[in-house]
């Protein structure tokens, strides 16, 4: 499982950014974007998907979370 970096941009986005494959792009969708419950499969621009396992609240930004391939 690979280390993503979430983290906002410049515009005020939110980005992930995978070190390994020297990959950035904006999240365009989270599965569960709710004060109580945040992470699921997270979608970029691209059209690439990773899955995070949902947390309680969301994260700080910027945040270094586990991954795998959706």
């Amino acid at each position: 499982m690979p280390m993503v970096m979430l983290r906002e941009n410049a515009a005020g986005d939110m980005t992930l950014y995978v070190a390994k494959k020297d990959l950035e792009d904006v999240v365009t969708s989270i599965e569960f974007d709710q004060p109580d419950k945040w992470g699921g499969t997270i979608t970029i621009g691209d059209g690439t998907s990773f899955y995070i396992d949902p947390l309680d609240c969301p994260p700080k930004l910027p945040v270094s979370l586990r991954a795998r391939r959706g």
